[in-house]
């Protein structure tokens, strides 16, 4: 998004603006992080946009009305704890919305565009039914690698400049670490990262930590098992860097050896004082955390060494062995979908708290959309 399409005000009913709006707003204060060079926008002016709008650039309680402080969600690192605690503000109200009431037609007039290079249910359904919920409509491209102009060889560039002509908002999934930002410095609407290879699913994390608070009641002090395919799951990267905002943390990583969590994540960690060890056990990290965080072994990342999939694969699986070592108060989490990481008999245990976790992704969402658009 080149520059404060989040300055829009809310339309009247029935209206839809036909373009990204470039005002900015008189009273906002310039930025203070790094710019991006000067482009030409579409509309021939030229305008300079900052890194993707990674930073937070005002108070995290504006009044009503008031522009959202960023233009796009592109990563977990863009968040501070202020703004996380006011997003789940705002998703806790989307919980009460209720069918027929004026707050649910607060986005009516306004179009979102799904645009998925690689498959989902969740993540496209959740933001479907979010953007739905709240009166907006959608537009809808499922497995556009095959099925999109993609396919003709047509540059992501390109894809996304005729798509912001069509839609308020774009939500987007891709095979490439990194196209989430190359769309957003290319449009002229927010854009959302839906998930871009093996790099970063921010709003999962958002839901991640929501969901802890929600179950577990506290951010601070807990500590957390992640388990399973730490080097290609682009949900615990943004997990691992939004749970760094908080104070008093332990990270478990458990993994097998060939999807081993990568050194960034765990230098970065270390430089916020984040306190994390890897274990080969998983009963004895489950005895110790919060949360348990397990993941699929991702088999479509492999490429044609199925080999080391199979090494990997069934590892570490959640099973009842593990409930019993869990503390009562603990409950696993998992972004789906599931293979066979998690036991079936796991399911009507109380701590199994991964559909409960999905749900919350709809009010993430909503609330995500609601500020994108709306403003506070």
């Amino acid at each position: 998004m080149i520059s404060s399409a989040l300055s829009r005000q809310a339309l009247p009913s029935g209206v839809r603006s036909l373009g990204p709006s470039r005002r900015s707003s008189p009273s906002s204060s310039p930025p203070s992080y790094p710019k991006f060079p000067t482009r030409i926008n579409q509309t021939g002016r030229c305008s300079q946009r900052s890194q993707c709008s990674l930073g937070v650039k005002s108070s995290p309680y504006p009044a009503t009305g008031r522009r959202f402080q960023l233009e796009d969600v592109i990563e977990a690192q863009q968040f501070d704890r202020d703004i996380l605690t006011a997003i789940f503000e705002v998703a806790r109200e989307m919980e009460k919305i209720e069918k027929g009431t004026p707050e649910s037609e607060v986005l009516r007039g306004h179009l979102m565009a799904t645009l998925f290079y690689e498959p989902s249910t969740r993540t496209r359904l959740s933001f479907e039914s979010a953007m739905k919920r709240l009166g907006g409509e959608v537009l809808t491209t499922e497995n556009a690698r095959e099925f999109s102009s993609a396919a003709k060889g047509e540059t992501l560039e390109d894809t996304i400049r005729t798509v912001e002509g069509y839609a308020d908002i774009i939500v987007m999934r891709h095979f490439e670490s990194g196209a989430a930002r190359r769309a957003a410095m290319t449009a002229g609407v927010p854009v959302i990262n839906a998930g871009d290879g093996p790099g970063q699913h921010p709003t999962q994390a958002l839901l991640d930590v929501y969901t802890i608070e929600r179950e577990i009641g506290r951010l601070d002090g807990i500590s957390l098992g992640l388990v399973g395919d730490l080097a290609n799951g682009r949900t615990v990267r943004s997990l691992a860097y939004l749970i760094a905002k908080y104070q008093d943390v332990k990270i478990y990583f458990v993994s097998p050896d060939v999807v081993k969590m990568k050194d960034d994540i765990k230098e970065y960690l270390t430089s916020k004082g984040i306190e994390w060890e890897e274990s080969a056990d998983l009963m004895e990290v489950a005895s110790k955390c919060d949360v348990v965080y397990q993941t699929r072994i991702q088999k479509e990342r492999f490429g044609e060494r199925i080999d080391l999939y199979e090494e990997a694969r069934g590892k570490y699986i959640v099973d009842r062995k593990v409930l019993d070592v869990l503390p009562k108060h603990s409950i696993i989490m998992h972004p789906l979908p599931r293979l066979d990481e998690i036991t079936p008999d796991v399911d009507a245990d109380p701590r199994a708290a991964y559909f409960r976790q999905a749900t919350n992704g709809l009010y993430i969402r909503m609330a995500l959309l609601k500020l994108l658009l709306l403003g506070w």
